[in-house]
């Protein structure tokens, strides 16, 4: 992962900050606990980016997530239907099951792949 370092996608399957790629941007790393899956920091803890830039900024995360949810719920539909060889009942069961077990990781990188629309990478911010 730190080949990617300096890019976005660093960021965003990392969860760290945009700006300097070294504090971290939710308060619990893991995002299947699912009390705490929304929580974030205020601020980087290195570089003092602002994270909730304005409110209700992370509701346009929604629109990620819906895209992000539809390409998960159309690979599953294609490797169950047409590779598995099931069919549209169970297919339709595989669909909802990898949406709900993967919900936790959906909601996360939405919102990474949201803030890195607004914020860049500063190589000067980053730890030296």
């Amino acid at each position: 992962m730190q080949l990617l370092k300096g890019s976005k996608l660093y960021s965003i399957f990392t969860g760290t900050c945009p700006v300097c790629h070294e504090g971290k941007m939710y308060l619990e790393d893991n995002p299947y606990k699912i009390s705490k899956i929304m929580k974030m920091h205020d601020h980087c803890s290195h570089c003092g980016q602002k994270f909730k830039i304005e409110p209700s900024f992370f509701f346009g995360a929604m629109y990620v997530s819906y895209g992000i949810g539809t390409g998960i719920a159309v690979a599953a539909f294609i490797i169950s239907y047409f590779f598995i060889g099931l069919d549209r009942n169970y297919t339709f069961l595989v669909i909802v099951l990898c949406l709900a077990i993967l919900y936790p990781l959906i909601v996360r990188i939405s919102r990474n792949i949201w803030i890195n629309l607004f914020v860049k990478y500063d190589k000067s911010k980053a730890k030296t």
